[in-house]
């Protein structure tokens, strides 16, 4: 957990905006206006003194005032940047994206003057509900918000006097504040996982059951003093950062109500008066259900921290899978450069007596290009060398995340080539796919296995026709899906080409405008005649004439679907690789030490899962980030 850091209150609110859920620290909000009122007293000459907020707002003041940011940004996170619909004083008049994740919102806005701004707000949609979380700031820091919210001139220049990032920089607490905010978000959805560690098939002495739970990421059936319970572990690493995908600006719909008793019992035993200080859910409930007996209590020359509240005891081993996630926007054009960025992170899992020190050098950081690292609380850190990163931790009970990383991918695209799809007509579209799976991969990468699916969330599919060179076919009311690669049958040491040509028809599109095909191609309608037919002057063909036509009578779909949005067409690939990294990332089981030294086994494996893994159709319209010019 961050040093120094405090949270002053939180919300949870539903999709109506309304507060289901809140709770204040007196003890942290007493040290906050202590510190305005030292603030005051010493900048009487300060034009902007009057811009901090001195006290938390009511339920309903909050809802109010997050109901009206919603509304004075466009959506529940906002624009990011200005646009022309920015006003000053907002979040997006400072022209950062980092404001759709880090909001202020304005209470008792009838009122006069400039007192009411609540600033930083950590914003995390998760389920049907948004979470607020206020942490505890110098008011200094809420002054330099409110100047830059009036900066005349936008963007987040390094050379200007005051810039958002190095404010954030400056403030510690907003890594804790999120850090809450996705411990609170799991709990209120259920979906408090513990990560994956992937063990070898055989069995460890110390039992095939033992085995089996470790290798689904199942920590409560287990040699220990005390279970901790939790449920299977999920696949995919948390905080995966999509590449070409849009964030949902819309909680999503639910029918699941909010546990309050569970969400009461975990704050006030995760951050007593304020102060979060073990956030794993697996040990505050393991705490709560099981208790300590006087087995439990340590020796007195170790210290216990608070991420271990119990001791395990049974066979020894430690365990590491390094998971990394590659999204990927593949557009096979000339004048757009494909993307692609791993998202990784290194679980552990150390069955170890007592409470000993693990320590490693992970090699690799030269060749794979690390962009961001973070650790769990349990690690240290010394300086970085040019191809290693020294780790010592003590490790926690069960599953858990050590590391988590942003990196390039030190290899090619696992699988690129292209997907085109052009409308013959309203309801009838021809593709054809051309693709290469683990061309340059070599052995130990194993792909085990690959699907491609083609979503049409507006369109209901009658029929389609084609038969791929390779793998099987099959198709939904909204979506085609082909499996390349399927279980059981991996493909390593070699590449592949695939194709798969083919047509697809959908039902009718029910107009908002009662227009015929026909009338289409001829230009003809009333309503939009003139519009039409300087259209069709500037088409080159029908079919851009018709993918025009329909992208303007299709309504958007929700942000949901964020790949089809103004009719955007894509087809997102689904696999996994095992055998390696993918950043060249890799630990070294032999370089492994445990102090004090215990003879345990140490393995350690590796696999890569598709994220948003993109093909862009290259006869359409596709989104693309633009590469600044320095």
């Amino acid at each position: 957990m961050p040093g120094d850091c405090s949270i002053r209150a939180l919300w949870i609110l539903n999709n109506l905006d309304a507060v289901v859920y809140s709770r204040r620290f007196p003890v942290v909000e007493k040290r906050w206006r202590a510190a305005c009122q030292s603030e005051n007293e010493s900048s009487d000459d300060d034009p902007v003194k009057y811009t901090v907020f001195s006290s938390v707002p009511s339920d309903s003041e909050l809802a109010a005032a997050f109901s009206e940011r919603k509304t004075r940004e466009g959506s529940v996170r906002g624009f990011g940047i200005r646009v022309s619909q920015s006003r000053e004083g907002s979040d997006s008049w400072v022209d950062d994206p980092i404001t759709r994740h880090i909001v202020g919102v304005y209470i008792n806005k009838e009122e006069e003057g400039e007192n009411n701004l609540m600033w930083p707000l950590a914003l995390h949609i998760k389920g049907p509900y948004c979470i607020l979380i206020l942490p505890l700031v110098e008011p200094r820091h809420v002054k330099a918000y409110a100047r830059l919210c009036k900066r005349s001139d936008c963007g987040n220049a390094v050379t200007a006097h005051e810039n958002l990032s190095s404010l954030l920089l400056d403030i510690p607490s907003i890594t804790g504040a999120f850090m809450v905010a996705h411990a609170i978000g799991d709990i209120v959805t259920g979906d408090v996982v513990e990560p994956e560690v992937v063990v070898s098939q055989s069995p460890s002495v110390g039992g095939l059951l033992d085995s089996l739970t470790g290798s689904i990421g199942i920590s409560g059936i287990s040699s220990r003093a005390k279970p901790v319970a939790a449920p299977v572990a999920s696949s995919t690493p948390a905080g995966a950062a999509a590449i070409g995908a849009l964030a949902s600006d819309v909680p999503k719909s639910g029918s699941r109500l909010l546990d309050k008793d569970a969400l009461r019992s975990f704050i006030s035993s995760a951050m007593p008066f304020g102060t979060p200080l073990d956030l794993s859910y697996s040990n505050i409930f393991s705490v709560r259900a099981n208790g300590f007996s006087s087995l439990d209590i340590p020796p007195q020359d170790l210290k216990q921290p608070a991420w271990k509240p119990y001791l395990y005891k049974g066979k020894q081993r430690l365990l590491f899978t390094i998971h990394e996630t590659l999204h990927a926007a593949m557009y096979d054009r000339d004048e757009i450069p494909d993307s692609l960025s791993v998202s990784g992170q290194i679980n552990c899992r150390a069955e170890l007596e007592r409470l000993p020190d693990v320590s490693f050098p992970l090699t690799g950081l030269s060749t794979s290009k690390i962009e961001a690292l973070s650790f769990h609380p349990c690690a240290q850190v010394p300086e970085q060398n040019v191809d290693k990163q020294a780790l010592m931790f003590s490790p926690p009970l069960g599953n858990f995340v050590l590391m988590r990383y942003q990196a390039t991918c030190r290899l090619g695209p696992p699988v690129k080539g292209f997907y085109q799809l052009s409308m013959v007509s309203e309801d009838e579209g021809a593709f054809l796919f051309k693709l290469h799976l683990m061309e340059g991969y070599k052995s130990p990468l194993t792909m085990e296995f690959c699907n491609v699916t083609m979503p049409f969330p507006r369109r209901r599919i009658l029929s389609f026709d084609g038969t791929p060179s390779i793998g099987t076919v099959s198709n939904a009311e909204h979506s085609v899906e082909w499996k390349i690669i399927t279980s059981g049958r991996g493909l390593s040491g070699k590449s592949i080409e695939a194709t798969f040509p083919g047509t697809v028809r959908f039902a009718p599109w029910q107009m908002q405008r009662s227009t015929s095909f026909r009338s289409v191609c001829e230009g003809i309608t009333d309503d939009d005649s003139d519009n039409e037919t300087e259209n069709t002057n500037n088409m080159a063909n029908t079919e851009e004439f018709l993918m025009e036509k329909m992208s303007k009578d299709l309504p958007p779909v929700d942000l949901e679907e964020p790949f089809s949005w103004l009719a955007y067409n894509y087809a997102k690939v689904s696999f996994k690789i095992i055998g390696a990294s993918l950043s060249g990332i890799s630990i070294d089981p032999k370089s492994v030490s445990i102090y004090p030294a215990v003879k345990a086994p140490v393995e350690s494996s590796s696999q890569v899962t598709s994220g948003d893994y993109i093909l862009w159709n290259t006869l359409g319209k596709c989104p693309s980030a633009v590469t600044a010019k320095v």
